[in-house]
C-alpha cells in the first residue's frame, strides 16, 4: 500500500520592502589635530591656557621671552629711517643738478652720480623695510597661538623650558573633537554587492542622497546623534579586502574620543521588493553554503541553494536562489527527500507579525553575506 504524501508547514515568500542595513566594527579618529610648536628660540615666560579646556583658534597659548627680538625690531626700524634720511638726501641732489646740468654748472658725470646714488638709497630701504617685517614677525612669533578650535591636551613644555625654533618636540596638543570621523572597514564584496543593487533599482538610496550612520558605544548604548557617510577610499586593501569607509558624526557633548572601538550601522536606503525567508527553513550544506527545501509546482520537494544577506528579526534577506511566489518548507523537513511528494499546509508568520515595512522599523542583527 502507497503512504499518503507526507505533509509539510510551508511559508509562500511575497516580496516586502525592507530597510537595508550595513553594521560593521570601526574606530573614531579626531576631525582635526594641530601640534603646537615654537617657530622661535627662546625662554617659555608664560602658559595661557588650561590644561584639557576648549581652545580657539587664534588663541595665545604661550609667551616666549621677547627682548632679543625687541630689540632686533627696534634696530631694524633704525635702520630704516637711516636709509629714508640717506634716500632724501640724494633725491634732493639729482633736483639740484637736474637744473645746474642744463646750465653746464655740474658735469654731466656728477649728475649720472647723483642718480645712482639716489637709485641706491631707495634700494637701501627696501632692504631695511625687509629687515623690519622679518623682526616684525619674529617678535609676533613669541606669541605662541592656537592655529585651530579644540581641546588642548597637557602641557608637554613648562614655564622657563627653552625652547628651539623648529623644534620636532610639540609643547602641546590641540585635537578637534566636533564633528569627528567613524572609519569602518567595509568588505570589498559587500561593497560590490550593494553597487549592483543599487544599479538594478532594488535598492533605494535617501531621499537627499546621504547615508545615514548610526554608531552604538562599547557598552552596548547607541549613540544619540546620527552621522553621514562621508567617503570610501578608492584602494582595497589586499591583506584584508576591505575598503575604508569614513562617516562624519556630530560630537557636540565630546562624548566621542579619537580611538574608541565602535559599530557603525549604515542605512543605505530601501529595497523596495525583498524576499524574506524564516531562519527556521535554512539549513547549511557541508560546506556552509545556505540551503532550503522548495514545494515544486507538481507538490515534489527540492533541495536548493541560496543566498542571503542580512538578518531582520527571525528571517533572512534573500539574495539569491528564490523567486517570488516560491513555498518554502519550514516544518516537517525531518521525513522529506528529493523528489518526494508533499502535502504543502501554509503557516503564518510567527507571532502573527506582518513584514517589517520600509519607514525603517526593522532593526539588522548583523549583516549574515
Amino acid at each position: 500500500m502507497q503512504l499518503p504524501p507526507q505533509s509539510v508547514g510551508v511559508v509562500t515568500l511575497h516580496p516586502h520592502a525592507v530597510a537595508v542595513h550595513t553594521s560593521l566594527p570601526g574606530r573614531t579618529d579626531a576631525f582635526e589635530i594641530a601640534q603646537v610648536r615654537p617657530q622661535v628660540t627662546g625662554v617659555i615666560e608664560k602658559r595661557l591656557f588650561t590644561e584639557g579646556a576648549d581652545v580657539v583658534a587664534g588663541q595665545q597659548l604661550y609667551q616666549i621671552d621677547p627682548s632679543r627680538y625687541q630689540a632686533a625690531y627696534d634696530a631694524a626700524r633704525g635702520q630704516l629711517q637711516q636709509a629714508e634720511a640717506r634716500a632724501a638726501t640724494a633725491t634732493a641732489k639729482v633736483s639740484r643738478y637736474r637744473m645746474l646740468v642744463r646750465e653746464h654748472a655740474v658735469s654731466q658725470q656728477d649728475y649720472d652720480d647723483a642718480v645712482a646714488a639716489q637709485k641706491e638709497a631707495q634700494g637701501a630701504i627696501l632692504s631695511a623695510r625687509g629687515q623690519v617685517e622679518n623682526a616684525q614677525v619674529d617678535l609676533g612669533y613669541t606669541k605662541m597661538y592656537a592655529p585651530i578650535s579644540g581641546r588642548i591636551g597637557r602641557t608637554l613644555m613648562t614655564v622657563g623650558a627653552l625652547v628651539t625654533a623648529n623644534q620636532t618636540g610639540n609643547t602641546a596638543i590641540i585635537t578637534r573633537l566636533d564633528p569627528i570621523y567613524v572609519d569602518v572597514n567595509l568588505p570589498a564584496i559587500t561593497l560590490l554587492r550593494l553597487k549592483r543593487e543599487l544599479a538594478e533599482g532594488r535598492i533605494q538610496r535617501q531621499p537627499d542622497g546621504n547615508v545615514p550612520v548610526t554608531v552604538t558605544l562599547e557598552d552596548g548604548t547607541t549613540y544619540e546623534h546620527q552621522g553621514r557617510m562621508a567617503l570610501a577610499e578608492v584602494n582595497v586593501d589586499t591583506s584584508t579586502s576591505s575598503v575604508i569607509v569614513r562617516a562624519i558624526m556630530p560630537n557636540p557633548q565630546k562624548l566621542l574620543l579619537p580611538g574608541m572601538y565602535v559599530h557603525a550601522q549604515l542605512d543605505e536606503g530601501t529595497d523596495p521588493q525583498a524576499l524574506l525567508v524564516p531562519q527556521d527553513a535554512v539549513s547549511r550544506n557541508t560546506h556552509g553554503d545556505p540551503q532550503v527545501w522548495v514545494v515544486q509546482p507538481d507538490s515534489t520537494v527540492a533541495l536548493r541553494q541560496i543566498q542571503i544577506g542580512q538578518a531582520i528579526g527571525t528571517d533572512w534577506v534573500v539574495l539569491g536562489g528564490l523567486k517570488a511566489d516560491e513555498r518554502v518548507v519550514v516544518s516537517g523537513v525531518q521525513k522529506i527527500t528529493p523528489g518526494a511528494k508533499v502535502t504543502a499546509i501554509e503557516e503564518k508568520p510567527k507571532d502573527d507579525q506582518p513584514a517589517p515595512p520600509a519607514d525603517g522599523a526593522a532593526q539588522p542583527t548583523k549583516n549574515g553575506q
